[in-house]
């Protein structure tokens, strides 16, 4: 695995149950999969990755910044990377993604490249006086997302895409009237097998997902269908193996669009280690490994999954244990190992249960008694 944040870290348990020996090039000394960092080196650098890379089945992702040429080499070497670089691309560049989407057929927010401020203020200004605007590599958690009225919000971006070789060319969206965000994830492998979860609602807070709902509250028929089509037809289209999430928008006039995609175990799946049958890390390992993908049925009802943000003021998580765990005996805290930082996912916690209410309780109370 490439990269060594908390995906990685949460890894580990289901490779160990699979009897799965999991290998991790880290971006530094320390981070969250420290656990199983087999070395510490620059997953920029072909040489480095594929040094690393020697000696293994399958290469796969804590995150999708691995540049193309670094994916290429892998595959020119003949090293199985999963997801590969022809899919990887389309999370790695919202422009691609919206364009191959478009071609697919898929419901998008109504978008346009724009290379100069006299594009995009057309744009603003045939879609009702706003819009939002992406950079379209390297954003995340609400990073590299504007909302604007004027292409001046957004000189500067301008400016460093002209920088970078990109012709300055930005991604502008309708800015979208929604009812809610939801999630969508499913896992496919080589040769073809697709499955997917329970669609979930998310709760955003500052562009960060603050929690998750499983299933989403009166999803059930329609829309839950339409979802799982729509995922499931995206990870074909694409050529994903692995686990993908599709973020959508359910919007005012009852269409579903796609937000953005992650290829790889997400935020939004992290419910399903406690919730479901097979969670996400465990089905990720079997997807790129090729192996039969296991059941995605629900324990219970409701899974209700709160991050920890920031971590508590003063002192780690594990000083909170003593009261959380008490107070809270059937919720579930999971601990990243990070330093607390403002606005750091430091951790998360799961409650599941027959009543949607008392799970949500339960862990909001959770939450608050291990950060506040």
């Amino acid at each position: 695995m490439i990269g060594a944040g908390q995906l990685a870290r949460m890894m580990i348990p289901a490779a160990i149950e699979l009897g799965v020996e999991l290998r991790v090039l880290a971006e530094g000394d320390g981070m969250a999969a420290s656990l199983a960092a087999d070395r510490v080196g620059d997953y920029t650098d072909a040489a480095t990755v594929l040094a690393f890379a020697r000696g293994v089945d399958v290469v796969t992702f804590d995150h999708e910044h691995v540049p193309q040429d670094v994916l290429r080499t892998l595959v020119d070497a003949g090293v199985p990377v999963h997801p590969g670089p022809d899919a990887l691309r389309y999370a790695q560049d919202k422009l691609l993604m919206r364009a191959r989407l478009s071609e697919l057929g898929q419901p998008v927010p109504d978008w346009a490249r724009v290379t100069t401020p006299d594009e995009l203020d057309a744009f603003i200004a045939d879609h009702a006086g706003a819009a939002v605007v992406k950079t379209p590599r390297g954003g995340y958690d609400g990073k590299g997302v504007r909302v604007v009225r004027s292409a001046a919000e957004v000189a500067e971006w301008f400016a460093a895409a002209g920088e970078d070789g990109r012709d300055g060319a930005l991604l502008a969206e309708e800015l979208v009237d929604f009812r809610r965000e939801l999630a969508q994830l499913v896992a496919r492998r080589p040769s073809g097998e697709v499955v997917a979860w329970p669609l979930v609602e998310t709760v955003q807070v500052g562009g960060v997902c603050s929690e998750v709902i499983a299933p989403a509250p009166s999803s059930a028929g329609r829309l839950a269908d339409v979802a799982a089509d729509v995922a499931i037809a995206v990870a074909e289209g694409l050529g994903v193996t692995g686990v993908l999430a599709v973020e959508l928008f359910e919007t005012s006039d009852d269409r579903v669009l796609v937000n953005e995609l992650a290829m790889r175990p997400h935020n939004s799946g992290h419910w399903t280690m406690d919730g479901c049958t097979t969670g996400q890390f465990e089905q990720h390992l079997r997807a790129v490994l090729d192996l039969p993908l296991g059941g995605t049925g629900c324990h219970d009802d409701w899974s209700v999954m709160v991050n920890l943000l920031g971590g508590p003021p003063e002192g780690t998580l594990t000083d909170r244990y003593a009261d959380a765990l008490a107070g809270h005996p059937t919720v579930k805290i999971h601990n990243y190992g990070k330093a607390p930082r403002p606005g750091r996912k430091v951790g998360h916690v799961t409650a599941v249960g027959p009543d949607l209410d008392e799970a949500v309780y339960e862990a909001r109370a959770a939450a608050k008694a291990l950060q506040d």
